[in-house]
């Protein structure tokens, strides 16, 4: 078979459908300021989709501060890799501060939060090692194990005696190979919205020598008592080896950092290839980054705001008897039951008619006859926001189980 003709084959159960749903339901073009309400299609929409959980990616200062860092340095300053010629000052004081914040040694500061954990995963091992991780991770974490040149198991979704199982295993293998075991799991699963057990999997490292990365971008910045994450919140800070985290959900802009102990760090800044053959993150990005960061820890009042509406949400959804799963973070999923070609009728539904725009996730990211509607709160939603949301989704949901979008064909969209 030609190379081509075997891609197009496979072109997916949403792909098949790309003439039609490019631009609707996928690559839709929201536009306006970032916020609660946005424009698409010509119609403002109460907007879920977007990661701005603190509400920072318009806030005055914010915007001041990204305004002037572009005025005072360009978009290329400085120039080079970190290692070669991209080093500053700022650079490295944002990164002292994240890991410090987080309760760690020393930190990071990576370019991408995708490209950045696959490298640290990648850096991390070798083929001696075993790499055990929670089978829901995100699909960054997924494509650094399957690079992995060594052993790896995944283990069943927050079960921890599937995890001891694993670590078992592991436990065997690296006797012989004289390698090294590294856990990894989430502070919070940006599908689900469940936590990571991290409780129960540091108390396991009294059974088993290992050590724990977590990937928290969905927890830093909303989660525990100051914001610092997962870890945190589960008073685990001091058993978590390494925490990772991005900066587009909290912070609403590129970027991420990995943070632990000085000599592994260290080793880190020497052996990351995505870091060490890749220019320097742009100074107006450090500088807006810092300032972020800055507002992230000096105004608790965001993420309260952010909580009171999580809150407002999800127990209007399950007391309308929707259900959110056992969500217990701001991520809010909306489990339904139906083909690909109802999920596409329902949102286009949602939108037109309820002004209301949110993301769906449909086969293959979910199982068949399964649809997701993913809402992420933010700090700017409003009271009205939620209440017309409620009533959007009782209204489809209803819709869904009579029927109505059974018959749907993706075609009459155009």
């Amino acid at each position: 078979m030609d190379f081509f003709d075997r891609i197009l084959e496979q072109a997916g159960p949403l792909g098949k459908y790309a003439e039609v749903a490019e631009g609707y339901y996928m690559f839709p073009q929201l536009e306006g300021e970032l916020g609660n309400r946005m424009t698409f299609n010509g119609k403002e929409m109460v907007c879920w989709s977007i990661n701005n959980y603190l509400g920072l990616a318009n806030h005055p200062e914010v915007r001041k501060a990204d305004a002037e860092a572009a005025a005072r340095w360009g978009l290329a300053y400085p120039m080079g890799a970190r290692m070669m010629s991209g080093e500053t000052k700022l650079h490295k004081k944002l990164e002292q501060d994240l890991a410090h914040f987080v309760g760690k040694e020393d930190g990071y500061l990576l370019n991408y939060g995708y490209q950045g954990i696959m490298s640290v995963i990648d850096s991390l091992l070798t083929r001696r090692d075993v790499v055990v991780y929670d089978a829901e991770s995100h699909a960054c974490i997924v494509d650094a194990v399957r690079m992995h040149l060594g052993k790896r198991f995944a283990y069943t979704h927050n079960d921890i005696s599937s995890l001891a199982k694993n670590l078992e295993r592991a436990t065997k293998i690296v006797e012989e190979t004289g390698g090294g075991i590294l856990v990894i799991t989430e502070g919070v699963f940006g599908m689900r919205g469940d936590q990571g057990k991290l409780r129960e999997v540091v108390a396991l490292k009294g059974t088993y020598n290992f050590r724990l990365l977590i990937d928290d971008a969905h927890g830093f910045g909303m989660l525990g008592k100051t914001g610092a994450g997962a870890a945190e919140e589960q008073d685990v800070t001091d058993d978590v080896d390494l925490y990772f985290s991005t900066f587009a959900k909290s912070m609403a802009l590129i970027g991420a950092f990995i943070a632990g102990p000085k000599e592994i760090i260290r080793y880190l800044r020497y052996n990351m290839r995505s870091q060490i053959f890749a220019k320097s993150l742009p100074m107006p990005l450090v500088e807006g980054a810092i300032k972020r960061f800055e507002l992230l820890k000096s105004h608790p009042e965001l993420r309260e705001r952010l909580w009171k509406n999580v809150r407002m949400l999800q127990d209007g959804l399950r007391a309308r008897g929707l259900d959110i799963g056992d969500t217990n973070t701001c991520v809010t999923p909306v489990y339904m039951h139906g083909e690909v070609e109802e999920a596409m009728a329902l949102v286009k539904d949602l939108r037109e008619n309820y002004q209301i725009f949110c993301s769906m996730v449909v086969y293959p990211v979910i199982p068949k006859g399964m649809i997701i509607l993913r809402l992420i709160p933010t700090a700017m939603h409003t009271e009205e926001d939620i209440r017309i949301s409620l009533d959007a989704f009782s209204a489809v949901g209803e819709k869904l189980k009579a029927g109505a979008y059974r018959n749907f064909v993706p075609e009459t969209l155009i």
